[in-house]
């Protein structure tokens, strides 16, 4: 569990993580059809529907947490942070209705606004700094976005449209594996024919596109900022959407690629609503704990603190199993890596299974990472000097992501500029968000829990590696930031989970600290995801399979790549009976 303790500087810092035992009554068989390495949501996923299809499994978490990168822990005492990733829509709807996830505890609030966007500026005539504040009500978006152009307040509707129906269209290449290039061009005829089905959902989407095939092409090709300087001309109102074209990536709002970015976290829905996010009650843990309850009920063994050391190869360059760094060893048909694919291939494949040129390849994939994740524990109520409110009371603004420092996309770019040097943003770009507001079990009485994710940070600083120094100083300097859009910030801080790149990448196993698993840039996406020879799911050594999101949609799309992979395994192994 955490070890926290009470600083100099009167604030709870956490220190190291101490990882006990734990019960499990559930007994380790020594041998499974399938292994799943990694209790992450994906793996989870992946466990509920092989059970589901007659193959007994097992869920092998290294942590004494499961849900990977979507948990939920108690930092400092009463303070529970959804420690690492912090929101939910990409959940596809099929999914938590197949394995009626609601039924397992599953609960989501929803967030209205959605996005708040105070600026740093004198108030004219006492009136507080202006703000941008965006929801589902388009006529008071409109409304907002008039304050700094009634031009692009006019275009607002159209724009929002036009990109609803470029992410829907996408929504059949979520849900199915990427085209069989290799079983539509090769083999008998009636293998290709069998292969030929894996071309529905491109022609799916393809219809659904229609005559809009030339902009999605655009969209997922260029810089985000060409797309929204052809619809708009005002800050903040580019800066807030050039957001969500970087969140997450080392990239700017003016590097191609950054467009398909933007569609990527405007694709899911939420209770219904297209491109919502929400918090996970009691913590993004609950998502996954819901998943696992699932997967458990139709007879999947989840253990915890089970750490892979290994995956066991047979003479033959087949996978059968895996060695835990304790010296076990279980046995299986199969294997799925819900880690890495750095981590499956580099250090968990034995040396000398896999070709020079393979491993080679996996070298390439990129996992550059800017995020600082910063969980903070606070005393009371951030008040934002653009929308204050009296008697530390939550006023709507302050359940919805708030972007500091993002009045315009300058900023941004600055930032980004920063860390490709080697330098950690003097001017980071900031999603806060404050899931205590709509979530009370989150935190004692009268405080609340902070999440600040932040960009852009590099990986080493000018070459060294970080030093708890550098954690300090970085944080010192968003919650400066902080402190100037809301002023007493700093005072009611508490205690602070510094998470740099390397920390991300330690403690998550996410390769670089990338939250994706990889970069969703167009080099390493559905036919190229992670590599060209993997994105069917199976790896170079029969029996092993991805599931995570290094796979094919993609980090964020909670569960489809589970989904997708437990399919592709179950079709493998019916072939097999019948051979």
């Amino acid at each position: 569990m955490a070890a926290a303790v009470w600083t100099d500087r009167g604030r709870w810092t956490l220190r190291r993580i101490l990882i006990g035992s734990r019960s499990n009554h559930t007994i380790l068989k020594p041998c499974y059809d399938a292994l799943i390495i990694g209790g992450g949501h994906n793996g989870l996923v992946a466990a509920a529907y092989l059970q589901k299809g007659g193959v007994k499994t097992a869920v092998l978490e290294r942590r004494h947490v499961l849900g990977g990168a979507a948990v939920s822990e108690e930092v400092f005492p009463g303070f529970h942070f959804s420690r690492c990733s912090y929101l939910l829509s990409l959940l596809r709807p099929h999914i938590c209705r197949e394995l009626e996830l609601k039924k397992h505890g599953l609960k989501v609030y929803m967030r209205e606004p959605h996005s708040f966007t105070p600026m740093l500026e004198e108030g004219m005539k006492g009136a507080p700094p202006r703000s941008l504040t965006l929801g589902s009500d388009l006529a008071k978006n409109q409304d907002e976005i008039s304050k700094f152009s009634p031009k692009d307040a006019k275009a607002y509707p159209e724009f929002l449209a036009h990109l609803e129906k470029l992410a829907t269209a996408i929504h059949p290449l979520l849900d199915s594996p990427p085209v069989d290039i290799r079983g539509v061009t090769a083999g008998s005829l009636r293998k290709r024919l069998a292969a030929a089905k894996t071309l529905m959902p491109v022609v799916k989407c393809g219809l659904k596109l229609g005559g809009n095939i030339p902009d999605f092409y655009e969209i997922i090709t260029a810089p985000i900022m060409k797309v929204l300087t052809q619809w708009f001309d005002s800050e903040p109102l580019r800066a807030t959407l050039a957001t969500d074209g970087v969140i997450g990536a080392m990239t700017s709002p003016s590097n191609p690629g950054s467009g398909y970015v933007l569609l990527h976290h405007v694709m899911g829905e939420l209770e219904k609503e297209k491109g919502a996010w929400g918090y996970v009650a009691g913590g993004m843990g609950g998502v996954s704990q819901a998943i696992a309850k699932a997967a458990q009920s139709y007879g999947v063994d989840v253990f915890t603190e089970k750490d892979v050391g290994q995956i066991l190869v047979d003479s033959d360059g087949a996978a059968k199993g895996v060695a835990l760094k304790d010296g076990t060893e279980i046995h299986s048909k199969v294997v799925l890596s819900n880690t890495t694919p750095y981590v499956t291939f580099k250090n968990l494949t034995p040396k000398g299974a896999l070709s020079e040129e393979f491993v080679k390849a996996i070298d390439q994939i990129d996992y550059t990472s800017p995020v600082t994740k910063i969980n903070v524990a606070v005393d009371k109520l951030p008040n934002f000097l653009a929308s204050p409110t009296p008697d530390d009371k939550p006023g709507p603004h302050h359940q919805c992501s708030i972007h500091l420092n993002c009045e315009n996309v300058d900023i941004l770019e600055a930032a980004y500029k920063e860390a490709k040097n080697g330098r950690p943003s003097a001017r980071p770009m900031m999603e806060m968000t404050i899931p205590s507001v709509l979530d009370p079990t989150l935190a004692p009485s009268g405080c609340h829990v902070v999440s600040l994710f932040t960009q852009f940070t590099p990986y080493h600083i000018e070459g060294k590696e970080w030093t708890e120094q550098d954690r300090e100083a970085f944080a010192d300097t968003v919650f400066d930031w902080v402190e100037q859009y809301a002023p007493g910030f700093k005072t009611s801080v508490v205690g602070r989970d510094i998470l740099c790149p390397p920390d991300l990448e330690r403690i998550f196993g996410l390769t670089g600290g990338n939250i994706f698993h990889g970069s969703m840039s167009l080099d390493q996406l559905y036919l190229a995801r992670p590599l060209p020879s993997l994105s069917d799911y199976r790896s170079p050594l029969k029996g092993l399979y991805l599931c995570g999101s290094g796979c094919h949609p993609g980090g964020g799309v909670m569960g489809s790549p589970g989904w997708n992979a437990a399919l592709t395994v179950i079709s493998d192994l019916n072939r097999h009976r019948k051979m």
